[in-house]
């Protein structure tokens, strides 16, 4: 069994009416902020520093040094990804709708602590509840002096607004977020000269976090950032949720501490997986998102770490695992995902709107049964104009990394999975129907 560890962000799952004001703060909620208030913005940036937490959407910078890239001006902003749209991906979602007050509390401490007036939560515009709830805590901010003028009698004020977004998955990178909170089409910008914290919304210096980071700050300050660096090991410190998916007996978000707990633990572990269902055999786990290169079975003994899993070639990205067991058809798994983001490619750069396309095409004519042999070939090709050497970490030919990611789950399936494909080939249809 897993270390068992204090739940930081999780730790009001179970209590009834989570989302409520009164329920969160006879749990302890607002005392983070109050502390924060009471000290320097600077000693606030240099706890989140000793936590080194690392940013919980997908990219796992350091968010603490993020911060301290911040130029100077006058005006800043921040703004809070809640735009989780990756498929098997669920983790800000439950937040969102389970612990608003949490968010909005996080959401107060970093924009005290980089000196921001304005703070905007970008979220998902499908997750009605959540925006109601969200919106439903704000106001309840409001109302108590958590926000607005001299919040909790200081000299800091702040507004914060809720802004849903349309849908597009391409939105969930920061830049393009902030183009879309700009009122245009939810474009990449350049990078550089585009990093958010020297030209960000509204051209003025801005820091995105996401959701799961910022609501890890109310205990980060209330408890040290010392205490958070003391979980976990190496440069992935503290708990982190992951959301667990596919073919197991106990599919859920799992908050655990990072490198002390490894994917077998996750999947196979009684407590938390419970293992494969009907007695399967596991086929191949995708360890961070469908932007990630799968992992094999003799892989699972990977710690939960970014960089144990990155020097295994793959990435834990959003925190989604899906455990894919031998009744998979791993054809389909890689068609479908390609599908994803054929669709979701805002269409910018060549490489990614012309090659998610014609991979795509490829794909769906394999899965059709009307695929041959030398559209493998044709298949890496393809994947070799996206990512030169189809390598991972991937070559950025593109304005984001929407482009590069798309060669991961079809690369490595042939790579992995050669057979399968040439049996859909040569017969004419996928075997698993």
């Amino acid at each position: 069994m897993p270390n068992e560890v204090e739940k930081i962000v999780l730790g009001r799952r179970d209590l009834p009416n989570s989302h409520e004001l009164d329920v969160y703060l006879n749990s302890g909620g607002y005392q983070g902020l109050r502390k924060a208030l009471s000290v320097n913005p600077e000693d606030v940036v240099a706890q989140v520093v000793e936590s080194n937490i690392l940013g919980r959407g997908g990219a796992g910078f350091e968010a603490g040094r993020k911060w301290s890239m911040l130029k100077k001006a006058t005006r800043r902003y921040l703004v809070v990804n809640g735009d989780e749209s990756e498929p098997a991906t669920f983790k800000d979602h439950f937040l969102i709708e389970n612990d608003p007050h949490q968010l909005v509390e996080g959401t107060i401490i970093a924009a005290y602590a980089i000196g921001a007036s304005r703070a905007f939560i970008f979220l998902r515009g499908e997750f009605a509840l959540g925006l109601e709830r969200v919106q439903s805590a704000i106001n309840a901010a409001y109302r108590i002096g958590a926000l607005g003028r001299n919040i909790f009698g200081s000299d800091f004020s702040l507004d914060v607004v809720l802004h849903p977004g349309a849908g597009a998955y391409i939105c969930g990178e920061e830049t393009a977020l902030l183009e879309s909170l700009e009122g245009k089409r939810g474009f990449p910008r350049i990078k550089p000269p585009y990093f958010p914290a020297v030209i960000g919304l509204y051209g003025e210096p801005t820091i995105v976090n996401n959701v799961e980071t910022v609501s890890n700050l109310p205990w980060i300050v209330t408890h040290g950032g010392s205490a958070f660096k003391a979980l976990g090991g190496g440069r992935s410190t503290g708990t982190r949720i992951f959301a667990l998916s596919g073919q197991v007996r106990n599919p859920g978000l799992y908050e655990l501490e990072m490198v002390k707990t490894s994917f077998r633990d996750l999947i196979f572990s009684q407590e938390l997986g419970g293992g494969l269902r009907d007695g399967r055999s596991l086929k191949a786990v995708i360890p961070g998102g469908v932007s990630a290169p799968w992992i094999a079975p003799d892989q699972i003994d990977l710690p939960l770490g970014q960089d144990e899993v990155a020097h295994a070639g793959s990435m834990l990205g959003s925190g989604s695992i899906i455990a894919m067991d031998d009744t998979t058809c791993m054809v389909r798994a890689a068609w479908r995902i390609s599908r994803f983001f054929m669709r979701e490619s805002c269409g910018q750069c060549t490489p990614c709107r012309e090659g998610s396309s014609w991979i795509e095409k490829v794909m769906a004519r394999i899965e059709g049964g009307a695929g041959r042999e030398e559209d493998l070939d044709l298949l890496m090709d393809l994947c070799d104009n996206i990512v030169p050497g189809v390598s991972w970490p991937p070559a950025q030919t593109t304005i984001c990394v929407l482009g590069p990611s798309i060669p991961s789950s079809v690369a490595v399936g042939i790579r992995m999975f050669r057979d399968e494909f040439l049996t859909h080939i040569k017969e004419g249809g996928c075997p698993f129907d």
